[in-house]
């Protein structure tokens, strides 16, 4: 019913003005509907700002979409043919993992896109993780803030779902049974997206130790969080 009812504004706004909204509310309200009460903390998100956020489960493009608007940096291979669509309609940029060689190549691309309306965001833990500790960040992709220059802002995100973060972390765990344990759950999900204060350019290593080292300090700094992280 949600993609029903976002399809024909989303269609009519990109034919009109060459831009929709429409993605940014679809997400926003799926996120809702999946029981999660998103709430954003920090200064309002910018265009050319790359944000680079931990990852915890599916629900998080939800969340952040929702949340910021943003774009996101994704893996070429998402399955469903409707999945890869509904991405394209939120000019999602697709990266290929393994392809390392063209890695500088793919952080250009990301550069490019930070010169449009929306800000870019990307999880490079690549992968979700157990929710009680972040994963080693890649800094590959990151080197498109060199490439982007000074005028982008560079934005850790702390995605905080609380006590809840275990619950929802998707780690070892098939993809249908974890969803279908996270729609289980009763009640609603609490979850703050804090936009944290940019970092300063820097190599591609040095960046990815500092946006880490933010993130982990906002989560534990957070007092709806489980206890040892």
């Amino acid at each position: 019913m949600l993609f029903l009812a976002c399809l024909p504004p989303h269609l009519l706004s990109k034919l009109l003005f060459r831009r929709s909204r429409w993605p940014r509310r679809f997400l926003g309200a799926a996120a809702s509907i999946c029981g999660a009460h998103v709430r954003t903390v920090g200064d309002p998100v910018r265009p050319s700002s790359l944000l680079v956020a931990n990852h915890v489960s599916w629900l998080d493009i939800l969340v952040l979409g929702g949340a910021t608007g943003c774009a996101f940096v994704s893996k070429d291979s998402l399955g469903h043919g409707l999945i890869h669509w509904l991405a394209d309609q939120n000019a999602t940029l697709y990266v290929k993992r393994e392809h390392r060689k063209g890695a500088r190549d793919q952080a250009a691309m990301i550069a490019r896109a930070l010169d449009g309306e929306k800000a870019v965001a990307l999880f490079p833990e690549g992968t979700t993780g157990p929710g009680d500790a972040l994963l080693p960040f890649r800094p590959t992709l990151l080197e498109a803030a060199a490439y982007a220059g000074g005028q982008v802002a560079i934005r850790p995100v702390a995605i905080d779902y609380g006590a809840a973060q275990t619950e929802v972390g998707w780690w070892h765990e098939p993809g249908k049974d974890n969803i279908l344990r996270v729609l289980g759950r009763r009640g609603r999900l609490p979850v703050t997206v804090r936009l944290l204060h940019p970092v300063p350019h820097s190599d591609r290593k040095t960046l990815a130790a500092d946006v880490k080292g933010a993130i982990e300090a906002a989560l534990a700094a957070s007092d709806s969080r489980a206890p040892g992280l």
